[in-house]
């Protein structure tokens, strides 16, 4: 057997000019960062369903069943329930409609705004738990869809550098399924993980000291290492129309043979995104000032997903090209 030389494969993926590249693409299409403007500014300055006066109820009715339980347990229930009327405080309904893994990104996601220049907006009150569920999934599937669209759009800027708004809207029913079935596998895959991750950080916890935080440390990164390859789960249905269970495939293999720099890429990416987002939420949400923040986060978040995309079509052509060498190598 031949060992195939180093000089003879091509050069892997350049991460700057891939992300250059994302960022140029979407400063020629200014248009697509309407998409998180848009969310952004309906969940700023439209009206909240909130869970409030629900999270009270149920409280309250807590509180009566847990008359004569021990002060230890008393302490937990009262701290548990200063975190739940914080939530109830501040969470709206309509940021369901941010999804993972496919969705429109949304700063006022991470805010949670309770008021906005003009005052305090139009609150909806869920009074039922039936309602909130059936609310919760309709919201979630349109904005699965919204994001489907959304993904695709950007998709076809950052491979094709133009858009057809007639190809995307036709193309848009079927990828919006293939993103159903994709959350459907990552809500498996996280249900699957939740109970012994919950059951070993549980153990960890009762040793406590030292040994127990480095213990929950090491074992929360073994649990992403392990779902770091489904990264790009979703990217193949965008770029190369692949269907659900094929662009997982395919974006496992990508990551797998091309982990060192997949890694250091996803870390570039977390840290602009990430850092410019603190930027962005500092005139906090009763200020004007916030709207520089929705452009800036529209086009930054933008940018980010179109780099991705260049990104997962770079390095799956540049894995497909090196197996493809080192086949020929052996057979030779």
């Amino acid at each position: 057997m031949n060992t195939i030389n180093s000089k003879t494969l091509p050069a892997p993926p350049n991460v700057i000019n891939i992300i250059m590249a994302g960022f140029d693409s979407i400063t020629n299409h200014l248009s697509l960062i309407l998409f998180p403007i848009i969310l952004d500014l309906f969940l700023w300055f439209g009206p909240q369903l909130s869970l409030k006066n629900l999270i009270k109820s149920m409280l309250e009715s807590m509180a009566k069943l847990s008359v004569g339980n021990p002060p230890e347990i008393m302490k937990i229930m009262e701290l548990n329930q200063q975190i739940w009327e914080v939530t109830g405080n501040h969470f709206n309904l309509f940021s369901i409609i941010r999804t993972y893994p496919v969705g429109i990104p949304s700063l006022m996601v991470s805010i949670q705004p309770v008021t906005n220049p003009f005052n305090t907006p139009y609150s909806i009150q869920i009074l039922s738990v039936s309602a909130m569920v059936v609310i919760w999934i309709l919201l979630t599937l349109f904005g699965l869809s919204m994001g489907a669209f959304y993904f695709g759009s950007v998709a076809q800027v950052a491979i094709n550098g133009e858009i057809q708004w007639s190809k995307a809207i036709i193309k848009w029913p079927w990828m919006a399924a293939q993103v159903w079935l994709l959350t459907l596998l990552w809500l498996a895959i996280v249900l699957a993980l939740s109970v012994p991750v919950s059951c070993v950080l549980t153990l960890l916890s009762v040793g406590g000291g030292s040994f127990g935080r480095i213990g929950a440390l090491v074992f929360i990164g073994m649990v992403l290492w392990l779902i770091f390859p489904l990264i790009f789960s979703s990217h193949g249905i965008f770029v190369y129309h692949r269907n659900m269970w094929e662009s997982v495939k395919q974006g496992i293999k990508m990551t797998r043979y091309t982990f060192p720099t997949t890694a250091l890429f996803v870390f570039i990416i977390l840290v602009l995104s990430e850092g410019l987002d603190m930027l962005w939420r500092i005139p906090g949400e009763s200020s004007w000032l916030t709207m520089i923040g929705l452009a800036g986060h529209g086009f930054v978040a933008s940018g980010v997903l179109a780099s991705t995309f260049i990104y997962f079509r770079d390095a799956t052509s540049w894995v497909d090209q090196v197996l493809q060498r080192i086949k020929l190598s052996s057979i030779t």
